[in-house]
């Protein structure tokens, strides 16, 4: 028995047009949020208990199938690939691993800042446009990049921002933690966040 939250597909576009965003200004830039969760059975008390934390070369390939499959799924309806971006990537592990330590499953910061201030820290604009998009995704005990990857595509937002012709790159953070408590309940949990981005 698992556990599956989905949440997520938002963008925020600055200086350019998109689809899955609100395309203003940067002074009057306002994002907007779609939210989505899907709820399976959650893991009995004991199988969570009993699950080890997953190593980091396990999570790294985790990491790496996402991206495999986001841009399979790209490619079959003839889009580009996407390119894997260190600041991206680096965005999407800080909040993988903040909403675990801090118990909590949003698009926002612990702090409540939006999603697209703290993915600005590690990705920022350039002199031209500037546009990004967040999934992100928790399942327990753990997951894998066919769950994840499968449950957004099934999720009209989440698949939105996906199969978005206007991304040129993307960030894939995934974190697992033995007990994570708030929203988790104490349990085993493994949180993915995709970022995608791009940048004129």
């Amino acid at each position: 028995m698992r556990t599956i939250v989905a949440t997520g597909a938002l963008s925020i576009l600055l200086l350019a047009c998109v689809q899955q965003a609100v395309a203003r200004p940067l002074a009057m830039q306002v994002p907007r949020q779609r939210t989505v969760f899907l709820f399976t059975k959650r893991a009995s008390a004991q199988a969570r208990l009993d699950r080890p934390a997953r190593p980091r070369n396990e999570l790294a390939a985790l990491e790496s199938s996402v991206v495999a499959r986001i841009n399979s799924q790209r490619g079959a309806r003839g889009l580009r690939p996407l390119r894997v971006s260190r600041g991206l990537t680096a965005a999407a592990a800080y909040h993988s691993r903040e909403m675990g330590l801090n118990g909590f499953f949003e698009h926002e910061s612990a702090n409540g800042a939006p999603f697209w201030k703290r993915i600005e820290r590690f990705y920022p604009a350039g002199r031209g446009s500037w546009a990004v998009g967040e999934n992100i995704f928790y399942e327990t005990p753990d997951t894998t990049a066919r769950s994840t990857v499968h449950e957004w595509m099934t999720s009209p937002p989440h698949r939105e921002n996906i199969l978005s012709p206007e991304w040129r790159e993307i960030g894939i953070g995934a974190a697992h933690f033995a007990s994570a408590r708030g929203t988790y309940g104490g349990g085993s949990v493994t949180i993915v966040t995709a970022d995608f981005g791009a940048r004129g």
